[in-house]
């Protein structure tokens, strides 16, 4: 381990729902500060902890860098914390997912990864606004966030219970009928799912978005027009390709995007609800990530 020579401040803001109970995130962090230079604090998220009360922990920490230790939903709380501010984020791996640490190549393992978060370099990446809801890493109306809903409700969570909500998705999950306007051209198309995109992958590491980049001017818009169950298993549980025959990807800065019934949203890896309109749109320099 090597400390930088300015000694720093970290606020670890760890979500005690993420991650498995075998691992104690507070007693790892500690152990890794015995021999730094240094300083480390700990703050447990409660449940439901309300944006104002995260915020006013953060300015009362005084802390030079602010480490989110969870999944995407808990660095997206952190973000929204920190939107258009100078503080650096790190980032622990604690989720079932985990798609913006893999997204930023940040370690997996606890300690590489605190040491990321201590000695790694600030950079700065763009996010969208998706319906007044922060996306630093995905968003997506259709058949995925009809899963994310269905999945967090399933009693059995592996390969099985996730291939039975994929089969009820095919049948109860009725294609859309999407509009949306990029530049001149109109697109009305029949769609599976629209994904608004910040980030190239899910965090399986199914590269939805292969133009995607966290620190251009644009986000990418991913209108997938057919699935089947093989498909959506691709989605969850590999990182294979979707059919690239079924896919059209779009660039912009803004849209709004209309469908004709209220399909499933979700943001983040976090069921919103039923939608029938998506407004988004950039936020440059939105957030700094320390990779």
């Amino acid at each position: 381990m090597e400390d930088n020579a300015l000694s720093l401040k970290l606020l670890f803001i760890i979500n005690p729902g993420s991650g498995s109970d075998e691992v104690n995130y507070s007693e790892e962090i500690t152990a890794y500060f015995k021999t730094s230079s240094h300083q480390a604090e700990i703050y447990e998220l409660p449940k439901d902890c309300a944006l104002a009360t995260l915020k006013e922990t953060i300015t009362n920490s005084k802390a030079d860098r602010i480490v989110a230790v969870g999944g995407d939903g808990t660095v997206k709380l952190v973000a929204e914390c920190l939107l258009e501010t100078d503080t650096p984020i790190g980032i622990i791996p604690a989720g079932s997912a985990n798609g913006m640490a893999k997204e930023l190549n940040i370690p997996l393992t606890i300690p590489e990864a605190i040491d990321t978060a201590v000695n790694g370099t600030p950079k700065k990446i763009h996010a969208v606004t998706v319906n007044d809801e922060l996306c630093i890493h995905l968003a997506d109306i259709g058949f995925n966030a009809y899963l994310v809903k269905k999945f967090d409700h399933l009693a059995q969570r592996g390969m099985w219970g996730y291939t039975k909500a994929a089969w009820q998705a095919l049948w109860s999950h009725n294609k859309m009928e999407v509009e949306f306007k990029i530049g001149d051209q109109m697109i009305r198309s029949e769609a599976a799912m629209v994904v608004i995109a910040n980030a190239t992958m899910y965090g399986t590491g199914v590269k939805i978005n292969p133009e995607g980049r966290l620190d251009d001017e644009v986000f990418e818009v991913v209108l997938v027009k057919k699935y089947s169950v093989m498909e959506i298993l691709k989605l969850k549980f590999t990182n294979m390709a979707l059919n690239p025959a079924n896919i059209e990807l779009f660039q912009t800065t803004a849209l709004t995007i209309k469908t004709k019934h209220k399909a499933h949203f979700q943001v983040d890896g976090e069921y919103i609800g039923k939608v029938n309109s998506i407004k988004a749109s950039i936020i440059l320099n939105a957030i700094h990530v320390i990779v």
